[in-house]
């Protein structure tokens, strides 16, 4: 992803996850197994640091299922305006609660956009931070996840959320 300028590894009770920094802050976030930290990546200095602070102990707080005191400063400017607005809505959604794909497109005043709902979540570079692992298929089924359905599970387990598997 262009724009990148630090990566940094955070180890966690469920792996290792990878957080990547824009110049305007977390960017991406990858689950363990998934990203490697790019040889080109300069080491987190300066801003970044206080970011990948953040980030590590917002990530520390979901996993055990509690809402995080703070959020990391959130890069997702390189979106569509609609995929700003999706994750936007994921982010008002507490642990332990779901919506549907459906739900979240009538909040978007777009009552008939929950399959583009569902890509935008697809699309999330910032999974766990902002919560797709919350937004169920009809019925409350699990539906799509980008960590795969194993993760969506898992953090629908730790938050205490009930969803048909």
């Amino acid at each position: 992803m262009a724009g990148m300028t630090s990566a940094a590894l955070i180890p966690t009770r469920h792996g290792t996850f990878v957080a990547r920094f824009s110049g305007a802050g977390l960017a991406r976030l990858d689950f363990p197994g998934k990203g490697s930290i790019p040889k080109a990546a300069p080491k987190t200095a300066g801003l970044a640091k206080r970011w990948l602070a953040a980030t590590a102990a917002a990530l520390e707080s979901l996993l055990l299922g509690q809402a995080p005191q703070k959020l990391p400063l959130l890069d997702l400017s390189y979106a569509t305006e609609f995929q700003q607005s999706v994750w936007r809505q994921l982010l008002k959604i507490p642990p332990g609660q779901t919506r549907s794909y459906g739900e979240i497109a009538r909040c978007l005043a777009k009552p008939g956009a929950s399959r583009a709902v569902g890509s935008a979540c697809g699309a999330n570079p910032i999974p766990v931070i902002v919560p797709c692992h919350r937004v169920l298929a009809a019925h409350r089924r699990i539906g799509g996840f980008s960590g795969g359905p194993d993760w969506k599970q898992r953090l629908l387990r730790i938050e205490g959320a009930q969803f048909i598997e």
